[in-house]
């Protein structure tokens, strides 16, 4: 299966990540596209730039494009539309929608990580916290309005309860034994 998590820093989407890769045989956590770029050379501003996030979204799309068949994603090209369009460019315009629909489409589900109550509480303190809001609702936005037409055949689970049912909730919506 090939699972994509998407959702603002800071949400706990490495941790789901590697907790799926733990509890399914042969999976694999997929490099996040940062750390990617950073090995290729890339020099990212603080905060990112549009272009650090137009980086991201490509870099995003190409491993996508044809990723393993075990495989869980620790973002997705959605995300940094949701950075872009949390920093005010529109998003729509950043992406060749075509390409976007070919490389979610091979995802088998896309899991959100959204910001609650649990989340401020228990995980640590985020940088540039007002990015991080503006990115959450950006998010959701993309994904329930779907304005590109790219992701709605793909299963979307939207993980907002406590932290500890976030596993068992995946597992559960792949059809997975918890």
């Amino acid at each position: 299966m090939r699972i994509g998590i998407s959702g603002t820093h800071g949400t706990g989407k490495t941790t789901l990540a590697e907790a799926l890769c733990a509890h399914l045989p042969g999976h694999v956590a997929a490099d996040e596209p940062y750390h990617l770029l950073e090995e290729e050379g890339y020099e990212f501003g603080f905060p990112p730039t549009r272009d650090d996030y137009r980086a991201l979204l490509a870099r995003s799309l190409r491993s996508l494009s044809d990723p393993p068949l075990r495989i869980v994603f620790d973002r997705t090209p959605l995300d940094y539309l949701a950075y872009l369009a949390a920093i005010g460019v529109d998003a729509e315009r950043e992406v060749d929608a075509p390409a976007l629909r070919s490389a979610l489409a091979r995802l088998d589900l896309l899991v959100l990580t959204v910001i609650t109550p649990e989340t401020e509480q228990t995980l640590p303190a985020p940088d540039m916290p007002e990015l991080r809001a503006r990115m959450n609702d950006a998010l959701l936005d993309l994904v329930y309005a779907d304005p590109l037409d790219a992701w709605g055949d793909v299963p979307v689970l939207e993980l907002d309860g406590p932290l500890d049912h976030r596993l068992p909730a995946v597992l559960t919506a792949l059809g997975q034994p918890r």
